[in-house]
């Protein structure tokens, strides 16, 4: 009997063994019908759903309209204001205006004292909180297009030519004053500098008017 068990103490090792290979999951170890040990790979993982990772935005603030624009009628232009930076105090405003094609056909960049320079008529004491000027700029940027700052006709058919703008031509200019439906959209950019800016026809791009 002793001599038995010795005989069978080998088979009961062979089969509590498991090959490392299996455990680690490299690879897979299937036996066929005929008893013939057969290795085959594991399919690598699936990572299709996985999620990219992305640093943290620095966008702070957005406001947006929609209103038309490059047409009097039909599909109206997307209004954007984009505040990017560190901080509200620290950072640049993005104005684009979007048409109904999906084409940006203005961009204009703001700074932060852009935004921030008006406060000075509303200051009742002769500093500002950080906490005054933080609220004052996202006040600003929440209302920066309001609809009184659009306006229609763009220009009044008796407004005088500006001889103060750059690249501003007199035919355009005509051209936008005999169209009643044309629409312009006024902002402040500093502490007085308002800006109104319409779309010509004639040359098939925004221009600034006032």
């Amino acid at each position: 009997m002793r001599c038995s068990w010795l005989l069978l103490l080998p088979l009961l090792a062979a089969c509590n063994s498991t090959p490392s290979a299996v455990n680690e999951g490299t690879v897979s170890r299937v036996a066929d019908r005929q008893g013939r040990d057969t290795t085959t790979a594991l399919p690598a993982p699936d990572t299709a759903a996985t999620k990219a990772v992305s640093a943290v935005s620095d966008t702070l603030r957005v406001a947006r309209e929609r209103h038309n624009f490059s047409h009097a009628e039909g599909p109206s232009d997307l209004f954007r204001l984009v505040f990017r930076g560190p901080s509200i105090l620290e950072g640049n405003a993005e104005f684009t205006i979007t048409s109904p094609e999906g084409q940006v056909i203005f961009r204009e960049m703001l700074t932060e004292p852009d935004l921030e320079a008006a406060l000075v008529y509303e200051m009742k004491t002769p500093t500002a909180t950080r906490a005054e000027r933080e609220t004052f700029v996202l006040r600003r940027i929440d209302r920066f297009f309001l609809p009184a700052q659009f306006h229609t006709p763009a220009l009044d058919a008796k407004a005088g030519f500006p001889t103060d703008i750059a690249n501003l031509e007199r035919p355009t200019w005509d051209d936008l004053r005999k169209r009643p439906d044309a629409i312009g959209f006024e902002y402040l950019k500093g502490k007085e500098d308002r800006q109104r800016i319409a779309w010509s026809p004639l040359k098939k791009q925004v221009v600034r008017v006032q």
